[in-house]
């Protein structure tokens, strides 16, 4: 029985136990949650970790951080401090989306280290292996060789994975008589449609994604259904061939779903934020309101160094619309890979966006930090504030660099500091 066949069934499991004490929510509506399909858990059987999560409806605004090695820089070692420098920020999830090296090392010593849920997207491994190891054009990947990729990462223990089952020849056609700024900008979805280009044929994550469906059960892998028609730039959002990705999209989750498997939804990308939120409502309906992860999405193009502030603005709006589940994005977006502090400035920008959502969401306790942080400030407590900060690293080294006025104040105000100003105004007014 997989996670989501148990849900259907009410049958009670230690699983469903620890998660809802994780969550913070009753176990009855985690499990009501799973079987109508609102809720995923990722959680391989393969993969031992005691932070089960979920991710959907009811539930906090979840991170997930990308790490991985490319080409030029493909060291497992940095990967791994990377992963731990996500792991110390908050991300609550994490995706090797390595295409350099030992692809099968890399992931493998990631997962050793890993104490949350772990995805990939496989068809990266599949190409680089094609390309680098035996020379050959990503259109000669075979379809064997796909499949045995999702097998093995399965088998290691990946917890989730996005797999780019949407774009069919119709939405291939569709993309192509619509005249996008900048076509496709998704690497998976790029490679699905060199393959299907080369090939004449059909996506085969599509035709064969009953036979997908039995490996992603027999490991319990949820289903990440890729977005790989996703705009690249505003100009691109919310057209014809990114919403007939997303109809495919929304029939797949129904076959995944009868099959036993969980499935999150992947979403935009680069979009005005008066596009958002009817995005989510969209998705949500066409999706029969299956997770719906988005990346950013990034609500201006002309921001490179500063994607993390431009990716948090769009994740907010988006999680406080229904979004779930918010990719981080890192300041190196678009112009390098990321090192460890890119990575560690991208989870705490999703962490504001996806708190600052779960207010908004009226999720239960969200608000207590904030009242909290209030009390600390009006008290003047800055080991109080510091303590409650998404950063608190950060924090304390801007406290020490200011300095302190008599202890108290900041080196903004000092005595001017208008909490203690008004005190003093009010305890004179008491006085009399």
């Amino acid at each position: 029985m997989t996670i989501r066949e148990d849900a259907i069934n009410k049958k009670t499991t230690s699983l469903f136990n620890q998660c809802a004490k994780n969550e913070g929510i009753s176990q009855e509506n985690l499990v009501k949650g799973v079987a109508e399909g609102t809720i995923a858990i990722p959680k391989n059987k393969h993969h031992k970790f005691e932070n089960i999560m979920a991710i959907g409806a009811g539930v906090s605004t979840k991170i997930n951080a990308n790490i991985g090695s490319s080409k030029d820089y493909p060291n497992a070692e940095q990967e791994v401090q990377k992963l731990c420098v996500a792991i110390k920020a908050g991300a609550d999830t994490v995706m090797d989306l390595s295409m350099g090296g030992d692809l099968n090392e890399v992931r493998r010593e990631i997962l050793k280290s890993c104490p949350v849920p772990l995805g990939t997207v496989p068809i990266y491994q599949a190409v680089a292996e094609t390309v680098e190891n035996e020379k050959k054009q990503i259109g000669e990947v075979t379809v064997d060789h796909i499949f045995k990729t999702i097998e093995t990462q399965a088998l290691d223990g990946v917890d989730f994975m996005t797999i780019h089952c949407g774009i069919t020849k119709d939405t291939l056609e569709r993309v192509r008589a619509h005249d996008r700024i900048m076509g496709v900008v998704s690497r998976g979805g790029s490679f699905t449609i060199e393959w299907m280009s080369h090939n004449h044929k059909e996506n085969p994550l599509f035709e064969h994604f009953d036979d997908l469906l039995s490996i992603l059960k027999e490991h319990e892998v949820t289903l990440s259904l890729g977005d790989g028609i996703r705009p690249g730039c505003l100009a691109d959002a919310t057209d014809r061939g990114q919403v007939q990705e997303l109809i495919h999209l929304g029939e797949l989750t129904q076959r995944a779903w009868e099959a036993g498997v969980q499935v999150i939804i992947e979403g935009p990308g680069h979009m005005p934020m008066n596009q958002i939120e009817s995005n989510i409502l969209l998705q949500k309906r066409l999706c029969h309101g299956a997770p719906f992860y988005v990346l950013g999405p990034l609500v201006t193009d002309i921001a490179p160094g500063y994607d993390h502030i431009t990716g948090a603005i769009g994740g907010a709006i988006a999680a406080a619309s229904g979004a779930d589940f918010l990719c981080y994005v890192t300041p190196a977006e678009h112009l390098k890979l990321p090192n460890p502090e890119d990575v560690r400035e991208g989870v705490i920008a999703s962490k504001i966006a996806a708190h600052a959502a779960d207010i908004v969401k009226g999720l239960s306790g969200a608000m207590d930090k904030d009242i909290a942080m209030a009390k600390c400030r009006n008290n003047l407590d800055w080991k109080g504030q510091i303590e409650l900060s998404l950063d608190p690293e950060k924090a304390r080294r801007f406290r020490d660099e200011g300095g302190t006025y008599k202890g108290d104040a900041c080196s903004m105000c000092g005595s001017y500091c208008a909490i203690k100003v008004y005190k003093r105004a009010t305890s004179k007014q008491k006085a009399k």
